[in-house]
C-alpha cells in the first residue's frame, strides 16, 4: 500500500510539471488554407520528452468542438500525432489537439482552417471609350472564391510589345490620359489571382471606334414657325469630346403632353473639330399642342448610344377652340326682392387634340324679350355670379385663345313666375364595389340629354357642385374615389331641351357608410303610472355616417331585465307601456344604419305612484260629497224657517191673541209667579210642550177629572232646578195600573195654588199625555219596560196669570172642565206642598173673559197630531 501512495505522488508531480509544458506543443501548418472539398492534413508536435504514460498516443483531435474519429489519427512517434480530414467543406473551421490524461482533456494547440476556390477565368470583357476622357473595361469574375482576389487588366498592342495594365480588386478597371490614346490595334486581357492560384483570359481585340460613347447633346430650342401650323423646329449642340471625322446619327424623341404616345426621328450629322450644331423640323403635329422633345446620338460605327438629353417643351401654332365649354348654372332666388343670383360655372371640353391654350372666357347675357340689352363680361376663371331680375334671360359663354373663339354654350334662365314641369318620375341610387350608380325613369323617352349634379349635403357654396352631361342614357356611373366616405351627397337629375332645363328630381346617397358617430339622447315627455313618452332628436347630419334605418329603445327597470322596442327612422317619440308604477328606469336610444348602430347617453326616469285616472276616481266622490254638503247647506239656508217650524214649532202666545183680553196686571201681581221667577230667573214661553188632547164626551168630563184627582197627589213634579235647566225628568212610583187610569184626552191638569194668603191660581202645563197603553211608560218607569223610557223632557214655565174666582168663558177651549189642579214643584215650601196634598178646588164652569181659566189653542191640536 505504501508503494501505491508513492506512485500517486509521482503522477501528481508529473501532472504539475506538465501544466507548464503544454504551451510547447504546436500544430503544423499553423493557419492552413485549402481548396474546398479537398483533404486536410495537420500535425500536433510535442516539443519535450515525456514519460511513457504521456506521449503522442494520448493526443486526441476535435473539429469545432466535435471529436474526430480515432481512425483518422496517425501516430508518427512519441511526440508527433497526425490527423487527416477528407472532403473538407467548411469555409472556416477550428481544429484543436488535446492531451487525454486521468479522464481529463488538457488543450495543447489549435488552428483556424479556411477553404475556398481558385479564381475562375474572367468572361465577357466589355470596354467603353470616352474620347479624351477614359477607357473603362468591365468583366464577369465568375463564382465567389471566399478569398480576396486581385484583377489585372492588360491593354496590349497586337503587333508590338507595347502593353499597359491597371489593377483593381473589383471587376472593373479604367485607363486615363495619357494612357488611353486612340488606336484601333489594341487587345484586352484580364488576370485574376488569390491565395489558391490564378487564372488568365485570352487577349480580346476591341476597336476603339466601336466602343466610343460620348456625352448627351444639349437641346438649344424647340420653336414653332409663325403662320405654319403643326410644325416644330428643334436645334441642339453636340459635345466637344468626340472622335473627329466620324459620321454621327442623332435620334429625336417627341410626345405631346395630352397622351403617352411617343415617336422617334433619326438625323445624320458629320463630326469635325469644333462645335457641331444639329437641327430638325418635326412635322405632322397637332395644332395648339405642347410637345416634349429629347435627343441622343451615336457614332455610326459604335454600339453605344449617348445618354438622353433633358426634355424641352414646345407648342405648335394655335387655332381657335373647336368645342363648346361645358356650362352649368345654380339659381339662387332672393327672398327680399325679385332679383336673383345666378351662379355660372363651366369647364372646357377635353377635345383631342386640344385647340390651344385658353386665354379667357367671354360671358354674354340679355333678357329673352330684349335682345338689344346685351351685357358682356370677360373672366379668366371658370365661374361667375350674375345678378338678374325676374325676367327670363339667355346666357352664353365662349372660350377664346390667340387664334379665335369657341362656339357659344347657351343656357336659358327661366323667369321667376315660370313653372317648370317634371319629366323624371323616379331617381334610384346604388353602389357597387368601385362605382356609384344613378338611374332614373322618365315619362318622355324622347328626352336624350340630362345633367347629373352632385354635391355634399352640408356644402353651401354653389361653386363646389359637380355636374356632368349624360346623353342617350338614363343611367350614370362614377368612381367611388370621387366621393368622400361617410358623407351624404345630394344628387339631382335635370332634363335638358336644347338651352332649356326642366325641373329636376332628387335623391341622396352615401358612397360608403359606417355606424353613427354618436347616438341620440333620450328625454322623457309625459310621465305616467304605467307608461311614459320617450322623445329624442335626430342625430346631426355630420355624425350619421349613413341613412338611419331605425331607432331601438332600450329600457330597464331597476334590478330588472332589459327590454327594447324598435321603431322606424321617421319616429322621434314613442310611448312605453306596461311599466311598473313608482319604479326607476334607465333608457337609451340606439340609432342604426346599414353599417351598425350607436347607443346614446343613458337617462333615468321614475314612473308615478298615481296617475290622472286615480286622481279622477278619488276626486269624483269627494266632489260629489262636497256638492251634496253645499246643496244641503244652501237648502238649509233657503228653507230655515220651514225646518225651524217642523223641528222647533212656535207656540202661539195667548197674551198676544186678539180673541180675548188678558189681565196682565193681575197676573204680574201673582205672588206665586214672583216666587217662581225669583228662583228660576227666567222663563221661556216658547219651550212649552203641550200634551196631546183628545176631546172627551160631555158625559165623561166629570169622571175623568175625579179619577185624576184621586191619583194626582201621588205624583211628583220636577224640581225648579230642572225647570231652570230646561231638562225635566218625571218620576212616578205608582204601578202601571195607575198610569192607565189617565185619560189620554186630558190636555191640562189644573190645580189651585194652596196658599193661605193668596186667592189666585197658577197654571202649569205638563207634557203631552200618551195613550193609555203608553202612559205608564212615559210617566212611570214600569218594570216591564214595554217601551223605552224617555228620561228627558223639556219643560218651560208659562207666565202665570191671576184669575178671578169666577170662571169666565175661554174662546180657545172647545170643551170645558169642571175641576183643575196645579202641579206644584217639589222645591216649593213644605207648607205649600202640604196644602197641595190636602186640598182641591172645583172651579166654576168656564165663563168668557175670566182670568185664570185654562185654555187649549188650535195650534196645539195640530202639533199634537203631528207628533
Amino acid at each position: 500500500m505504501f508503494s501505491n501512495l508513492i506512485w500517486m505522488f509521482i503522477l501528481l508531480c508529473s501532472s504539475v510539471a506538465d501544466d507548464n509544458s503544454v504551451r510547447d506543443a504546436d500544430i503544423f501548418p499553423s493557419s492552413p488554407v485549402i481548396e474546398r472539398g479537398s483533404s486536410l492534413e495537420l500535425s500536433c508536435v510535442l516539443r519535450k520528452n515525456y514519460m511513457p504514460q504521456r506521449n503522442a498516443s494520448h493526443i486526441i483531435w476535435k473539429l469545432n468542438d466535435t471529436l474526430i474519429a480515432p481512425e483518422n489519427y496517425n501516430i508518427v512517434n512519441d511526440t508527433v500525432s497526425n490527423i487527416t480530414i477528407h472532403n473538407f467543406t467548411y469555409s472556416i473551421a477550428y481544429v484543436n489537439c488535446y492531451m487525454k490524461y486521468l479522464d481529463k482533456e488538457l488543450p495543447l494547440a489549435h488552428t483556424e482552417v479556411k477553404s475556398g476556390f481558385r479564381p475562375d477565368i474572367p468572361e465577357n470583357i466589355s470596354c467603353i471609350y470616352f474620347y479624351d476622357v477614359n477607357l473603362t473595361c468591365t468583366w464577369n469574375a465568375g463564382r465567389e472564391t471566399s478569398f480576396a482576389t486581385n484583377y489585372t487588366l492588360h491593354r496590349k498592342q497586337m503587333h508590338s510589345q507595347y502593353s499597359k495594365s491597371c489593377q483593381n480588386a473589383t471587376e472593373s478597371c479604367s485607363f486615363f490620359p495619357p494612357d488611353n490614346d486612340y488606336n484601333n490595334d489594341f487587345c484586352f486581357q484580364v488576370k485574376a489571382k488569390n491565395v489558391l492560384g490564378e487564372s488568365l483570359t485570352e487577349c480580346v481585340p476591341i476597336p476603339l471606334q466601336k466602343i466610343e460613347k460620348f456625352a448627351p447633346p444639349e437641346i438649344l430650342s424647340v420653336k414653332k414657325i409663325p403662320g405654319i401650323k403643326q410644325l416644330l423646329t428643334v436645334t441642339w449642340k453636340m459635345p466637344e469630346k468626340i472622335i473627329p471625322l466620324k459620321s454621327i446619327i442623332c435620334q429625336l424623341q417627341y410626345r405631346n403632353l395630352y397622351s403617352n404616345f411617343t415617336e422617334f426621328v433619326n438625323v445624320s450629322l458629320n463630326s469635325k473639330k469644333g462645335h457641331v450644331i444639329g437641327s430638325c423640323n418635326l412635322t405632322g403635329l397637332w395644332d395648339s399642342t405642347d410637345y416634349a422633345v429629347a435627343i441622343r446620338c451615336i457614332n455610326n460605327e459604335s454600339v453605344f448610344w449617348s445618354g438622353w438629353s433633358g426634355e424641352k417643351n414646345g407648342s405648335t401654332e394655335e387655332r381657335a377652340p373647336s368645342g363648346k365649354v361645358d356650362l352649368w348654372r345654380v339659381i339662387e332666388s332672393s327672398r327680399s326682392s325679385r332679383n336673383r343670383s345666378v351662379h355660372l360655372m363651366w369647364k372646357p371640353l377635353k377635345s383631342f387634340p386640344p385647340s390651344g391654350r385658353i386665354l379667357g372666357y367671354k360671358i354674354q347675357y340679355f333678357p329673352e324679350k330684349k335682345t338689344a340689352h346685351k351685357t358682356t363680361n370677360n373672366s379668366t376663371e371658370k365661374k361667375i355670379t350674375l345678378l338678374l331680375n325676374e325676367e327670363a334671360h339667355i346666357i352664353s359663354v365662349t372660350a377664346y385663345n390667340s387664334a379665335g373663339e369657341s362656339p357659344e354654350a347657351i343656357l336659358r334662365i327661366p323667369s321667376i313666375d315660370e313653372k317648370s314641369y317634371h319629366v323624371i318620375e323616379t331617381v334610384m341610387t346604388s353602389t357597387t364595389n368601385e362605382e356609384v350608380v344613378v338611374q332614373w325613369i322618365t315619362s318622355e323617352p324622347e328626352t336624350m340629354k340630362y345633367v347629373v349634379e352632385w354635391y355634399e349635403e352640408l356644402e353651401m357654396d354653389p361653386f363646389s357642385r359637380s355636374w356632368q352631361y349624360v346623353s342617350n342614357s338614363t343611367e350614370w356611373k362614377n368612381n367611388k374615389k370621387n366621393f368622400k366616405a361617410f358623407v351624404c351627397y345630394n344628387i339631382s337629375v335635370y332634363p335638358v331641351y336644347g338651352s332649356n332645363v326642366a325641373a329636376p328630381s332628387y335623391a341622396q346617397i352615401y358612397a360608403q357608410e359606417k355606424k353613427p358617430s354618436e347616438g341620440p339622447v333620450a328625454d322623457t315627455g309625459i310621465l305616467g303610472k304605467n307608461e311614459v313618452t320617450i322623445k329624442w332628436n335626430e342625430i346631426s347630419k355630420a355624425k350619421r355616417n349613413g341613412f338611419i334605418t331605425n331607432y331601438t329603445i332600450f329600457y330597464k327597470p331597476e334590478d330588472g331585465k332589459e327590454l327594447n322596442e324598435t321603431v322606424n327612422s321617421d319616429v322621434l317619440q314613442y310611448k312605453l307601456k306596461s311599466l311598473q308604477a313608482n319604479t326607476q328606469y334607465t333608457v337609451q336610444i340606439m340609432a342604426s344604419n346599414k353599417a351598425g348602430g350607436t347607443v346614446g347617453e343613458q337617462k333615468t326616469f321614475k314612473t308615478l305612484k298615481f296617475d290622472n285616472e286615480d286622481f279622477f276616481f278619488i276626486a269624483i266622490p269627494v266632489g260629489i260629497s262636497v256638492l251634496c254638503l253645499i246643496g244641503l247647506w244652501i237648502t238649509c239656508v233657503l228653507k230655515k224657517h220651514a225646518f225651524k217650524k217642523v223641528c222647533w214649532p212656535d207656540i202661539p202666545n195667548p197674551e198676544e191673541s186678539l180673541a180675548v183680553e188678558w189681565p196682565l196686571a193681575s197676573s204680574m201681581n201673582n205672588s206665586f209667579l214672583k216666587r217662581v221667577s225669583s228662583q228660576t230667573r227666567s222663563v221661556d214661553f216658547e219651550d212649552i210642550n203641550v200634551l196631546e188632547y183628545c176631546f172627551p164626551e160631555e158625559s165623561q168630563e166629570g169622571s175623568l177629572l175625579i179619577n185624576y184627582e184621586n191619583h194626582v197627589s201621588e205624583c211628583t213634579d220636577i224640581s225648579t232646578k230642572d225647570i231652570t235647566n230646561r231638562d225635566e225628568k218625571i218620576l212616578c212610583n205608582e204601578e202601571n195600573e195607575v198610569a192607565k187610569r189617565f185619560s189620554p184626552s186630558m190636555p191640562y191638569i189644573i190645580a189651585e195654588q194652596f196658599t193661605r194668603s193668596q186667592a189666585h191660581s197658577a197654571l202649569i202645563p205638563v207634557k203631552e199625555a200618551q195613550p193609555i197603553e203608553m202612559a205608564g211608560n212615559v210617566f212611570c218607569g214600569s218594570q216591564h219596560n214595554q217601551i223605552k223610557n224617555e228620561e228627558n223632557y223639556d219643560e218651560e214655565v208659562l207666565k202665570l196669570e191671576d184669575f178671578s174666582e169666577k170662571a169666565l168663558f175661554n174662546p180657545y177651549l172647545k170643551n170645558s172642565v169642571n175641576t183643575r189642579e196645579f202641579l206644584v214643584s217639589e222645591s216649593l215650601p213644605e207648607h205649600s206642598m202640604d196644602e197641595h196634598k190636602s186640598q182641591s178646588n172645583v172651579s166654576p164652569p168656564f165663563q168668557p173673559n175670566v182670568p185664570g181659566q185654562s185654555y187649549v189653542t188650535l195650534d196645539m191640536f195640530r202639533l199634537a197630531k203631528a207628533q
